[in-house]
């Protein structure tokens, strides 16, 4: 089984209207797209992990038009739960997704411009026949590819909910880039930590995660 890594990026049509209002909102990150799922009535339910300014994300809801919503904070961590309308792009790539029995690994990564970095599991061949299937207007960038290995799903796993936010946050900030773009000073003012604080997880999370992958 292999797994791609890639970029899809609407260049016209959003994932759904909420979800480009998000995208384009002043003290707003989208961050993860943790669910995704299309219910048989049309609609669509999206859990979000967000970033920033709550009392902004409450107006962009109170705002907006959506089925149901639900919003909760935690320690600086926004979860929002909607049910949205589906637009023709999301139907158009998660029929693709369906009718090619490929699998979409949750969560998705969310980047700039209301795009997403997915990883999608299948066989190779098959992979490469959707490639061309895909909307003419959304930007596709394959980034990496790979035989899928799901032990690195189970080490993130057994992180703590506040070690998986230290190393996401690291890997944001390209703290474990070559050469290094962040230190754990850096970090720790992402997350409002102490460096040893900091420090003494992110060696937690080593130990953890080398521990799952090396060759025993």
């Amino acid at each position: 089984m292999r797994y791609v890594r890639t970029s899809l990026t609407p260049t016209d049509r959003p994932l759904h209207p909420f979800d480009r209002r998000l995208a384009k909102a002043d003290g707003v990150t989208r961050k993860r797209l943790a669910h995704l799922h299309r219910l048989a009535d049309g609609t669509a339910v999206v859990l979000y992990e967000l970033a920033g300014d709550v009392g902004r994300v409450r107006e962009l809801v109170a705002a907006a038009d959506l089925h149901e919503s639900q919003l909760t904070t935690d320690r600086g961590r926004i979860t929002l739960y909607v049910q949205v309308e589906t637009s023709d792009l999301m139907d158009e790539l998660l029929s693709l997704f369906r009718e090619y029995e490929l699998i979409l690994d949750l969560p998705l990564e969310c980047i700039e411009r209301g795009g997403v970095r997915a990883v999608v599991i299948g066989e190779l061949s098959t992979i490469r026949e959707v490639i061309p299937e895909l909307p003419r207007d959304l930007t596709v960038r394959l980034e990496q590819t790979g035989e899928y290995d799901h032990s690195a799903d189970v080490a993130f796993d057994a992180l703590t909910d506040r070690q998986q936010e230290i190393l996401l946050t690291a890997l944001d900030l390209g703290y474990y880039e070559v050469p290094r773009q962040a230190t754990q000073a850096d970090i720790a003012d992402e997350l409002d930590r102490t460096m040893s604080t900091v420090g003494e997880h992110l060696r937690r999370v080593e130990a953890t995660v080398l521990s799952a992958v090396a060759p025993r």
